[in-house]
C-alpha cells in the first residue's frame, strides 16, 4: 500500500547553504570564545567551596588544548573553499575536539590531583568545558544530516563515540573528575534513583495512552466536540508543574486517613501516586492531540475501501487506521516521553524520588556536581529515549512509504 505523505516546500539550495554557513560560524565562533574566555576546569579544596578556574592554554598535560585546536582548525577549514568536502569536514573535526575535550579533561583532573596531594580536593568540569561539548554535539547532528546519512548510522555514529568514552571510564580515566566521584560515592542511591525514574515515567507512559489515546480517537470522529475536550485538558498545561504536585498532597493525605485501604496500598500525600497523577494530567493532551493528529491523517478513501470490504470498526481501526498513523503517534510519543523525564525530576519534591533527588540535595548543600549528576542523568535519559523513539518513527515511516 502506497501513500502519499506531504512535503514542506525546501528551500533554495544556495540560501540553504548560506544558513548553513552561518550556523557552523556561530558555533566555532562561541567554541573558541569560551575557550579562550572561560575556564576549562575548576580546581576547589573541597566539594563545597567555589573552583578557581584553569583556563585550556594551562592545562597540563598540554596536549588536549592541541588536539581540540587540530579538531577547530579543521571545522573552520570546512568553511571555506566549496571544493573541500564540508561537511565530512567539519564532522571530523567537531568529532577530535569533543573526543579531545572529554578525554582531555579527564587526563588533566588525574595530573591535577596528583600534584595538589590533597584528599578532599576536587575538580569539576568549567563552562568553556560545556560550551565547548555543546557546540561539538549540535555541529555533529547538523553535519551528519546534511551529509544524508540515514538515521540510524547518525544514532550509530553518536553510540560509537559513546562507546569510545566508555571504555575510557572503564580504564579509570575520568576518575579524578569531581562528578565521577559524588557518583562513585553513591553507586547504590544511585542505581535507586534510576529505577525510580524509570518506573515512574513508564507508569506514568502507560497510563497517559491508556486514557489519552481513547480520547484523541474520539476527538477525531466527533469535531463538535473536540475543541472543549482539549481546552479541558489544557487547563491542566496552564498549571505550574510545582504548584500541581504541591495541590494533590492534600486531597490525597484526606483520601489515605479516610480509607485505610488506600493507606495500605502506599497510597498518599507524597511519594509515587501524586507525582503519578500529576504526570498523566500532563501528558493527557499531548498524547489526545497526537493520536487526533494521526487518526485524522489517514485518508477517507482507505477507511472506505476498509468498510465497504467488510471490516469492523475495531477491525479498520487495529489494520488500517493505527498502522498507517504510526508515524505520528511515534512522534508525539517521542514528545511525551521526554516531557515525562524532564518533569520527572520535579517529583523528588513530593518523596517520589527519581534523578531529582540528586539536585535537590545538590541544592542544599551548595554541591554544583551533585547537582549535576541528577540533572546530567536525566538530560542523557531523555537523548537515548528521543534518539530510539526518532528510529522507530522513521522505521514506521518507511514502512508506511513502501
Amino acid at each position: 500500500m502506497t501513500l502519499s505523505l506531504p512535503v514542506a516546500p525546501a528551500l533554495p539550495a544556495r540560501p540553504r547553504e548560506a544558513a548553513g554557513r552561518w550556523v557552523a560560524l556561530t558555533l566555532l565562533l562561541a567554541a573558541i570564545a569560551g575557550l579562550a574566555g572561560c575556564g576549562f576546569l575548576g580546581v576547589a579544596p573541597n566539594r563545597i567551596l567555589s573552583a578557581a578556574p584553569v583556563y585550556l592554554r594551562q592545562l597540563a598535560p598540554g596536549w588536549p588544548a592541541w588536539t581540540i585546536a587540530g579538531g577547530l582548525l579543521l571545522a573552520a577549514l570546512a568553511l571555506l573553499p566549496p571544493a573541500l568536502p564540508r561537511h565530512a569536514l567539519a564532522l571530523t573535526g567537531w568529532t577530535i575536539a569533543l573526543f579531545a575535550a572529554v578525554a582531555g579533561a579527564g587526563a588533566a583532573a588525574s595530573v591535577t590531583i596528583a600534584a595538589l596531594a590533597t584528599p578532599a580536593a576536587r575538580v569539576s568540569l568549567g563552562a568553556a568545558f560545556w560550551l565547548t561539548v555543546l557546540c561539538a554535539g549540535l555541529a555533529i547532528s547538523e553535519n551528519l544530516r546534511r551529509l544524508r546519512l540515514p538515521l540510524v548510522a547518525r544514532v550509530g555514529f553518536f553510540v560509537v563515540i559513546i562507546a569510545g568514552l566508555a571504555a575510557l571510564a572503564a580504564r579509570g580515566w575520568f576518575h579524578d573528575l569531581s562528578l565521577v566521584r559524588e557518583w562513585e560515592n553513591r553507586r547504590d542511591a544511585y542505581a535507586q534513583a534510576f529505577s525510580e525514574h524509570i518506573t515512574l515515567v513508564a507508569a506514568a507512559l502507560v497510563v497517559s495512552i491508556a486514557v489519552g489515546a481513547p480520547l484523541g480517537i474520539f476527538a477525531s470522529r466527533r469535531p463538535r466536540v473536540s475543541s472543549r475536550l482539549f481546552d479541558t485538558l489544557n487547563v491542566f498545561q496552564t498549571i505550574p508543574s510545582i504548584a500541581l504536585f504541591g495541590l494533590l498532597i492534600g486531597p490525597l493525605t484526606a483520601l489515605a486517613v479516610a480509607l485505610p485501604l488506600l493507606r495500605a496500598a502506599g497510597i498518599g500525600g507524597i511519594g509515587f501516586a501524586p507525582a503519578l497523577i500529576a504526570l498523566v494530567l500532563y501528558a493527557l493532551l499531548p498524547v489526545a492531540r497526537s493520536t487526533d493528529a494521526a487518526v485524522r491523517s489517514v485518508p477517507a478513501s482507505l477507511l472506505e475501501t476498509a468498510t465497504a470490504m467488510g471490516m469492523t470498526p475495531f477491525e479498520v481501526l487495529r489494520h488500517v487506521t493505527l498502522p498507517l498513523a504510526a508515524p505520528i503517534l511515534l512522534a508525539g510519543l517521542r514528545i511525551v516521553v521526554v516531557q515525562l523525564i524532564a518533569l520527572t525530576v520535579l517529583a523528588a519534591l513530593i518523596g517520589a524520588g527519581g534523578f531529582g533527588s540528586f539536585v535537590f540535595i545538590g541544592l542544599g548543600q551548595t554541591a554544583t556536581d551533585l547537582m549535576l549528576l541528577g540533572a546530567l542523568s536525566a538530560i542523557g535519559l531523555a537523548l537515548v529515549a528521543d534518539a530510539l523513539l526518532r528510529v522507530a518513527s522513521a522505521a514506521a515511516l518507511a514502512r508506511v512509504a513502501s
